[in-house]
């Protein structure tokens, strides 16, 4: 690894701590891949508790369509690699490629020849993988690996961190919410702080809704879910049709 490529991972790890949002966390983190190994395509891909595919971040089409394949036929390297952080699988020439035989054949229909992943996880947790695309067979070798590497470790530190803030606003968020819905119960039912919030948990619990999605409808609606028995049949009523709004 030259000086330069040295110093363009440092100038990376300032700007990744710089990222206000997951999302521009994971832009940066694709368009950097791109230049530092010098392949054709990139993405992250983000997997849930069941190693299903979550969410994709892209740079092109051909990678989105890639993750979209994997996620179809549930194959693939990056759903192959293990869970500890800094591992990676290579297929060298998907013309050859023996293991993922439906993924190989719709890879090969792109023109996609060669393909690393790399784990991205903390020591904590997993977070998902960074995946690389050649249109050329052969196309990354050990220093591309290395690269890759140290890419990856970078990246999960900082998506690790950007998922924990996103996580934090989104909590916040859904106070605010909860907040403004009992503020609409109190004034239209004349119901005390604790009798609002009651009166969304019964809600949340009879139409299968988190809380704060309870929370969310009645602030933008104005409405309360209807009521499946008599005894709350006045509070299933529109909230803007009683206040004659």
């Amino acid at each position: 690894m030259d000086e330069s490529v040295a110093d363009g991972f440092a100038n990376l790890a300032i700007e990744l701590h710089g990222q206000r949002t997951l999302s521009r966390t994971v832009e940066q983190i694709v368009r950097y891949a791109v230049t530092a190994v010098g392949c054709d395509f990139a993405n992250v891909i983000f997997f849930d508790q069941s190693r299903q595919v979550r969410e994709v971040a892209s740079t092109h089409p051909v990678a989105a369509r890639i993750a979209q394949i994997m996620a179809e036929y549930g194959e693939g390297p990056a759903l192959a690699l293990s869970d500890e952080p800094g591992s990676h699988l290579i297929v060298h020439d998907t013309a050859s490629e023996t293991r993922w035989p439906r993924w190989r054949r719709e890879l090969l229909t792109l023109g996609v020849h060669s393909v690393l992943c790399t784990r991205l996880a903390t020591r904590i947790s997993v977070i998902g993988a960074l995946a690389l695309y050649s249109k050329e067979p052969l196309g990354f070798d050990n220093d591309d690996i290395a690269v890759a590497h140290i890419l990856a470790r970078h990246a999960s530190v900082a998506l690790a961190a950007a998922r924990q803030q996103h996580a934090i606003a989104q909590r916040i968020d859904a106070r605010k919410q909860i907040g403004q819905a009992q503020g609409m119960l109190m004034e239209r039912f004349r119901l005390d702080a604790d009798g609002a919030f009651e009166l969304l948990r019964r809600y949340s619990q009879q139409h299968d809704l988190k809380l704060n999605e309870v929370a969310r409808r009645l602030v933008l609606t104005r409405e309360m879910p209807r009521e499946d028995n008599q005894t709350g049949a006045d509070h299933s009523q529109s909230y803007g049709s009683r206040t004659g709004t």
